[in-house]
């Protein structure tokens, strides 16, 4: 979609009242609303369709599709932030204490739900409508088949897979469905239908095209934990696929280029959600994600989603250039050593860069740091941290907007009633450095292991490239060092030291973008309450809140489904409730 098709929106919405009227309103179609004739036609369809499309962007904190909560604070990649007292309910998941009435997954099953509604009433409405052209009608099903893959993949990624499926054959208004099948397959089915009626190229860049789908639909094998049916399929997509408005799929040279209002759409974009700062379309999902320290400061709101400790020390680099897979990053010394200031040094910094300490370039594009220019906003200030004792001395910086943008107008203070930071930046669901990592994953994992390294340096190649070096008065800003693995080390010849180099590789690439707690659960459950217990025990030698912290255990794989959605579901006529809690959350 293009930014203009969100003013199309509102009137989109009002299509959800279609159903709403009968005798009692003497068969007149409400006042400002459109009634169901009027959108049974190619302009109505296309409405609907888009309005699904728009659920992508109307999403809550817990909602997000780019899952800073779910994916990034509880995978490790960041603390909460904040204080303590600020979105008090993310203090348990942060602590990995999650309760069956956290406001989150409720938002979070709320988001799924919705989106295959919209998506069910397209598709039920679009079956009424005689003569429509029958690329469009393809192309449309085919978009909102993806859309809902999609919408039920982030549910069963965070609930796992037995939950209700709701599909366009269930009319009912208020469905009464059991979560004891697995949905896995109604979702690739879905995905399938999409593959086969998505063209490769759209007429507007933010619309899902056949290579998406099909990406899609690896993301969800490779969660599913069927490599082998997501292998081939990955080496389609990075061999031939190319973007809706035909771009061939390629890494950009510059890593900013996928985080830029500028450059948006772009060669390594697969799928990405289209935002705008008209209509509080400014990816509210994340508002609360943003340095603090009010005006001047990069969103001045509100202080969350703080990279860790143990995440930035994950970039040390060992004196080749090359990552420690051994973990022995965690050990002294480290990136960044607190500074505590004096009254009079407001200005001054939480912390100093330990300039001995080599490391990964990636580091200072991930994580805002003391010391380091952020984008273009110079060094941060003391305050755009809100609680150091709470969140720790990092600051998220991918999604934040740079001032130029926010000059021209694509970065806002005042989302929300004026209060929250938004942005125009697109966000990438899927992408091609995402999709060339799984691919090595399933190399080495069928022992092909020189095939998956060589992948591996192909990210690292453009990683290093000087573009991606941020300077400091025409210097490197930090002791930068990376290297690709030559093909002496243990990783082209040691399966399981390749593993390890892919996915620390992952850890770096994709780091605070919202794939890391998915990523641990796709590995296992062992391995994923292992690295999380690592994690805890880190973290809680920089701030000592973690000592108190829980451990996860292994068979936690998924989220408790919301309680309050357990009740509003009830029961069966046989007594039997309808939302079953999985084994490891009752």
């Amino acid at each position: 979609m293009t930014r203009k098709n969100i003013l199309f929106l509102l009137m989109a919405l009002s299509a959800m009242l279609l159903y709403s009227c009968g005798e009692d309103f003497l068969y007149k179609a409400p006042q400002g609303s459109i009634d169901q004739a009027a959108l049974m036609n190619e302009q109505g369809i296309d409405l609907l369709t888009v309005n699904a499309y728009a659920n992508l962007t109307e999403n809550g904190w817990g909602a997000s599709p780019f899952n800073w909560t779910f994916g990034g604070m509880y995978g490790g990649d960041a603390n909460k932030g904040s204080d303590a007292n600020d979105q008090s309910i993310l203090n348990e998941m942060e602590q990995y204490n999650v309760s069956t009435t956290n406001g989150y997954i409720n938002d979070k099953w709320a988001w799924i739900y919705r989106g295959a509604k919209r998506i069910n009433i397209a598709l039920q409405t679009m079956a009424q409508v005689e003569g429509l052209p029958e690329a469009f009608q393809k192309t449309r099903n085919g978009e909102l088949h993806f859309l809902r893959a999609m919408a039920y993949f982030e549910g069963l990624k965070v609930f796992g897979p037995y939950i209700p499926w709701i599909d366009e054959t269930i009319t009912d208004n208020d469905p009464k469905v059991h979560n004891d099948i697995d949905i896995y397959p109604k979702v690739l089915e879905d995905i399938d239908i999409a593959i086969r009626d998505l063209p490769e190229k759209q007429s507007q860049p933010g619309r899902a095209n056949v290579w998406a789908a099909k990406a899609l639909k690896a993301k969800i094998l490779m969660h599913k934990g069927d490599l082998a049916a997501a292998k081939p399929i990955l080496k389609d997509v990075i061999d031939n696929g190319q973007t809706s408005n035909g771009q061939k799929y390629g890494l950009e040279d510059d890593l900013t280029a996928n985080f830029d209002s500028y450059r948006e759409n772009g060669k390594e974009s697969i799928f990405a959600v289209q935002f705008s700062l008209e209509d509080d379309n400014a990816n509210s999902g994340m508002s609360l994600c943003y340095p603090y320290g009010g005006v001047g400061a990069p969103g001045g709101c509100c202080g969350f989603y703080q990279p860790s400790n143990e995440l930035a020390n994950s970039f040390k680099v060992d004196a080749n250039g090359l990552p420690l897979l051994d973990n022995s990053y965690r050990n002294a010394p480290f990136v960044d050593t607190r500074y505590v200031p004096g009254k009079d040094e407001k200005d001054y910094p939480h912390s100093i860069n330990n300039n001995d300490v080599a490391v990964d370039p990636r580091i200072d594009f991930a994580i805002g740091r003391y010391g380091i220019p952020y984008k273009d906003w110079g060094v941060p200030r003391t305050n755009w941290v809100r609680d150091i004792n709470n969140g720790g001395f990092y600051l998220p910086k991918k999604h934040v907007y740079t001032k130029k943008e926010l000059d021209a107008g694509l970065g806002s203070y005042g989302i929300h009633d004026g209060w929250a930071p938004g942005s125009a930046i697109n966000l990438q669901y899927l992408s091609l450095r995402d999709i060339i990592l799984q691919y090595a994953e399933c190399l080495a994992n069928d022992n092909d292991l020189s095939g998956a390294m060589e992948l591996v340096n192909q990210i690292r190649t453009r990683a290093a490239l000087p573009v991606n070096t941020i300077k400091s008065d025409g210097k490197p800003a930090a002791n930068y060092k990376i290297a690709n693995y030559p093909t002496t080390h243990a990783a082209f010849t040691n399966k399981e030291e390749c593993i390890k180099a892919v996915r620390m590789e992952r850890k770096l690439e994709l780091a605070m973008e919202g794939h890391r707690w998915f990523d641990l659960v796709r590995w296992g459950g062992e391995y994923m309450a292992k690295t999380l217990s690592d994690y805890v025990d880190f973290e809680k030698g920089h701030i000592s809140k973690f000592a108190t912290f829980n451990k996860l255990s292994a068979n936690k794989t998924m989220f408790p489904l919301p309680q309050t959605q357990i009740q509003t579901m009830g029961n069966d006529e046989n007594g039997n409730p309808y939302l079953v809690q999985p084994d490891a959350w009752r």
